[in-house]
């Protein structure tokens, strides 16, 4: 049995499924939504790349170290992004969360907060986790700041990590937040969720 099993998590007016080659199309038009692929810092695929970015995430998920959601709208289905759990360690009740990207439509919105809220609710409530992690490049700053809004820390910084789509080398940023700190983040979550937007 795998850490993380198949399972649509809902909140909000949005769903969390298991991505699958059949949101091929809908994942291609959210890349789209911006030409998002021109990020050098994400790795969001070229339109001609979505059928075998699904395939990879799925190749992971066979092998049990990331499970990818389409984010999608409840109602209608229409997929917005996508974002998944990754290097998950069964052992020390671990994972990460990452391979997070939206349409530029969605970016500044609720949908951030509520895939949160979905994600880290599945991890600490379901799974038991006790520490769930997220890492990003270090030019990639409107992520830092939003993952140092949910109330991660800062673990510290991987120099030479991992080699960028445009063939250059990053540097890798690295948060964690543990079990005993959720409950804190939860709430603020929820507050963020519920308060009016200006």
């Amino acid at each position: 049995m795998a850490f993380v099993e198949p399972v649509t998590l809902k909140a909000r007016d949005l769903a969390l499924v298991p991505l699958s080659l059949g949101q091929e199309e809908g994942l291609r038009a959210a890349a789209a939504d911006g030409e998002l692929w021109k990020l050098r810092v994400t790795s969001v695929p070229e339109p001609h790349e979505t059928r075998a970015y699904i395939e990879t995430a799925l190749q992971a998920r066979e092998a049990g170290h990331r499970f990818a959601f389409a984010v999608t709208e409840a109602e209608s289905g229409t997929v917005l992004g996508t974002t998944s759990f990754h290097d998950i360690l069964p052992a020390v009740k671990r994972v990460e969360i990452g391979y997070t990207w939206y349409a530029r439509r969605c970016q500044g919105t609720h949908v951030n907060t509520t895939c949160k809220l979905l994600l880290l609710t599945h991890a600490f409530d379901t799974l038991g986790c006790n520490v769930v992690g997220w890492r990003t490049d270090n030019f990639n700053f409107a992520s830092q700041r939003a993952i140092e809004r949910l109330g991660a820390k800062k673990d510290g910084v991987i120099r030479g990590h991992a080699m960028r789509r445009d063939g250059t080398i990053r540097d890798t940023v690295m948060y964690s937040l543990h079990s005993g700190e959720w409950p804190e983040v939860k709430a603020q979550l929820l507050y963020l969720l519920d308060k009016p937007r200006s």
